[in-house]
């Protein structure tokens, strides 16, 4: 297995993406082209059904290099998502510059900033930019809106890959070839927290580029620590005095700049000052802490987005000030600054679990959906929170349940009380359904248009039996796994499909096969075959 190193680590922490070249026989990707080719010319786009379409494509995810990327960002246990997509590029297809710059559609409640899903852009051909590749813009993971800046259009030969931060900002680019272009996207989620670096991890005090306009070091570190099985605590000290020391530096400031220089600079007119004197006092952390109420003036920023995250984050490394600057905007602030500082408490780890449990219960529904979410990120952290998240099931907001059912697969202990919970919140879900004659819809701000999600808890429920349902009676899980294979959600069905092949019990065997029996797909049948 090829394990990234760790300048790779950095590279996708930062720029979002990695290019990766699968190194595999000529003959088994013309293969794979000429099976998809005849799939689109003669049936259409498969969707969903591609990899049972052309079996032949499972081949380039078990790859040494392939596994080796996705075990380093994601863990060892992680899972091949159910959606997957054939994008078909034809000569001229677009409007002059190509597709429109987005996001994909998320599957958790919240987009996150630490790596929780991936996706993979394959190329079974060699490609070149003439070809239309998927352009990407380097960095635009932690931005929700579209930030500007260069684009990155991946090229190579047949095999190349991009591995890419599952928000980053991308879109088709023009075909200005002859050739048709396909690429295969392909999702994976993260099942567990880190608990160590599952990556070739040698060196103690990595540097991360402070002198990127978009320099977010607080944010990269925190994500950096989450991978280490660190979250919530800072980088080491050598570590840290480097990417403070670099990051006052190229913004003119002394290089022992105090704090009230790099307060003052929190007003000036330039948005990139204002975003990297905010950094610089994260990266002080609580020897900072008297700066909490500027910052906070900063996070309520609407315009200057990447100067509003820097200070969510600096603060969540300020102590008990800055957490409470947070937890205020969290309940009582817009839906920017509110959704800031979550992302802000996220970074302050354990020390912000108390706070987020009083939001929980006493904010909002805006302020207890975030403080859901929050917990969740914090993982093992916030275990002492589970009893509040299950009784935050019976909250009126369907967004506040889903982010709390979804926040105890992250957490994981303990078992006993969360595992039970999450059963009987599927089992609920999928008997609404037939009871109310229709799955579930949301109006909540953040996923009213996820509609591809059908049944939002019971999908939630069963992502999260996916990742603890091991650790709970198998028989109980069972149980709620084989009310999930009856729900309308297609992806809920695919979740207890996994769940059920993770638990391995006979019971749980004996239901698959089942089930299988009926799901068995013939990658041969096709509209001209007869038999």
């Amino acid at each position: 297995m090829n394990a990234l190193s760790d300048k790779q680590m950095v590279d996708f922490i930062t720029n979002g993406y990695l290019v990766l070249q699968n190194e595999l026989p000529d003959a088994l990707h013309q293969s794979v082209m000429r099976q998809i080719d005849f799939a689109v010319q003669e049936e259409g786009n498969p969707g969903n059904n591609i990899l049972p379409r052309v079996p032949d494509i499972a081949k380039f995810f078990e790859t040494p290099v392939v596994k080796g990327a996705l075990t380093s960002v994601l863990g060892p246990d992680y899972y091949m998502h159910p959606h997957r997509h054939m994008h078909y590029n034809q000569p001229g297809n677009q409007a002059p510059g190509g597709g429109q710059w987005h996001k994909d559609g998320y599957w958790s409640s919240m987009r996150s900033h630490r790596p929780w899903w991936v996706m993979m852009f394959y190329y079974t051909q060699d490609i070149t930019e003439e070809m239309g590749p998927t352009a990407i813009m380097p960095g635009s993971q932690y931005s929700e809106k579209l930030p500007g800046g260069k684009t990155v259009l991946p090229t190579g030969k047949a095999g190349t890959i991009a591995l890419v931060h599952f928000d980053l900002w991308h879109k088709a680019s023009l075909n200005t070839s002859n050739v048709d272009r396909y690429m295969l996207k392909f999702q994976f989620v993260r099942l567990r927290e880190p608990v160590s670096p599952s990556w070739n991890h040698v060196d103690p005090a990595v540097e991360f580029p402070a002198d990127r306009p978009d320099a977010r070091l607080n944010l990269w570190q925190d994500t950096w620590q989450w991978l280490l099985g660190n979250a919530g605590k800072p980088a080491a000290a050598g570590a840290q005095r480097k990417t403070a020391d670099a990051h006052r530096h190229p913004a003119g400031v002394q290089r022992q700049a105090d704090v009230a220089e790099l307060e003052a600079r929190l007003s000036d007119g330039d948005a990139v000052v204002r975003s990297r004197a905010a950094d610089a006092l994260g990266l002080l952390g609580e020897a900072a802490a008297g700066s909490a109420g500027r910052l906070r003036g900063l996070v309520q920023e609407a315009s200057a987005e990447d100067a509003g995250l820097n200070a969510a984050y600096a603060l969540g490394r300020m102590g008990a000030p800055g957490q409470q600057v947070l937890l205020e905007l969290l309940s009582s602030g817009s839906k920017t600054a509110s959704q800031r500082a979550a992302y802000g408490l996220q970074a302050a780890g354990a020390a912000a679990v108390p706070g987020l449990v009083e939001a929980l219960r006493q904010s909002g529904e805006n302020g207890r959906g975030l403080a859901a979410f929050v917990l969740g990120m914090n993982g093992a952290g916030a275990s002492s929170a589970v009893p509040a998240l299950i009784a935050a099931f019976e909250d009126e907001s369907e967004w506040v349940r889903r982010n709390a059912v979804e926040a105890l697969g992250m957490i994981g202990e303990p078992a006993a009380l969360a595992v039970p919970a999450l059963v009987r919140a599927l089992r609920e879900a999928v008997e609404g359904e037939a009871r109310d004659g229709a799955v579930s819809g949301s109006s909540d701000a953040y996923a009213a248009n996820q509609t591809y999600i059908a049944n939002k808890i019971g999908y939630s429920a069963a992502l999260s039996l996916l990742r603890i349902g091991r650790s709970g009676d198998p028989a109980l899980v069972v149980s709620g796994l084989q009310a999930g294979l009856e729900s309308r959600d297609r992806y809920a069905r695919a979740y207890a499909f996994e769940a059920l092949t993770a638990l391995r019990t006979e019971e749980a065997v004996s239901l698959l096969i089942r089930h299988y029996r009926t799901a068995r797909w013939c990658p041969d049948t096709h509209k001209a075959s007869m038999f």
